[in-house]
């Protein structure tokens, strides 16, 4: 595997970003597997289950991506990446793409380099307290101790709001997620924080998850998805309309169950473009022309990812009704551009 060089800022404790090197596409074929870093545990997004398997809505983008690349949603290699890790591990080859809930910012796309490709998944910043405090909103936490996890934007988002909100609070600040909410679970704060999707997910692993709530306030606007080294245009493409694909898939009613059937007897340009059949969409991006075709046929559309991983059967429950996951027409915020 080629490995890229961290300039000497980077060594001495800041990311910086890399000349440009191109070639992701071709080391993922050569390697015969994408390397995909997720998270350590985050159920619904990316956990492993009681048979040791990988699960998640990020989990199966990286199998979609899989799918696209390689013909083959199951050659997928999941490495567990911390908020710490994750950005080294991106940078340094060890991993082609994050996909674990990363935050889209400027500092993080222009300052290190990096190329978001999208948005998996539309959150906000929350804060999860015991019910026996009597608390009711985020003002009352004034002179609270927050746990929460370093290396984050959440970090960062919540010495900004109180600083600006001029309450003070006390941090506590751990390295990874289970060591946080174990802490905030053990009394060693009065409160935790993280987007409202890991609050929901993490409340139903608490012993007693009705002794909780979640407060209402939502204190910042948070946009996750897939990020890549930005020196590979192409790979950022091929990742970013990989979830296109995905998304279109739902908004034109193809699935992984009537995929073949539509592309056999579909007449709608756009939906033979997508699926491969007219155009030269997949060689413009260094794929077969059945990329897309591929990656909804063996992982399904975005709605179905949602569905396997945070609808109504799934063990994390994150209704997808009234949010900005929904399709933009139905207003919602998950939209893909045109396949022309």
């Amino acid at each position: 595997m080629r490995r890229f060089l961290l300039p000497l800022a980077a060594l001495a404790g800041g990311l910086a970003p890399l000349a440009a090197d191109a070639g992701t596409l071709d080391e993922v074929r050569e390697r015969g597997r994408l390397s995909c870093g997720v998270g350590e545990s985050f159920p619904g997004f990316f956990a492993m289950d009681s048979q040791g398997e990988w699960r998640g809505l990020d989990v199966d983008f990286c199998r979609a991506v899989a799918a696209a690349v390689l013909g083959d949603a199951s050659k997928v290699t999941f490495k567990p990446a911390t908020p710490v890790a994750r950005f080294t591990q991106l940078q340094s080859g060890e991993v082609d793409l994050l996909s674990r809930s990363v935050t889209w910012t400027l500092g993080r796309e222009a300052a290190l380099g990096l190329a978001f490709t999208g948005t998996t998944f539309y959150d906000g910043q929350g804060f999860l307290v015991r019910r026996a405090l009597n608390i009711g909103h985020v003002k009352e936490l004034s002179g609270a101790s927050i746990c929460t996890q370093s290396g984050t934007t959440t970090e960062r988002n919540l010495a900004d709001y109180f600083r600006a909100q001029g309450v003070a609070f006390t941090p506590v600040v751990f390295e990874t997620a289970p060591e946080a909410i174990g802490a905030y679970e053990a009394g060693r704060c009065d409160a935790y924080t993280t987007d409202k999707s890991t609050l929901q997910a993490r409340i139903k692993g608490l012993r007693d998850p009705s002794q909780h709530l979640i407060l209402p306030e939502t204190i910042t606007v948070a946009l996750n998805g897939p990020v890549v080294r930005g020196n590979d245009p192409q790979w950022s493409s091929i990742i970013r309309w990989t979830l296109n694909a995905l998304v279109a898939g739902e908004a034109r009613g193809v699935t992984s169950a009537n995929v073949a059937e539509r592309r056999g007897a579909s007449t709608d340009p756009e939906t033979r473009r997508l699926l491969g059949l007219d155009g030269a969409l997949g060689k413009a991006l260094g794929l077969e022309p059945g990329w897309a075709y591929e990656a909804i046929r063996q992982v399904g559309n975005y709605a179905e990812l949602y569905d396997r991983n945070l609808g109504p059967a799934a063990p994390v429950q994150i209704p997808r009704e009234g949010g900005p996951n929904r399709l933009w027409r139905d207003g919602g915020l998950m939209v893909a551009p045109s396949f022309e």
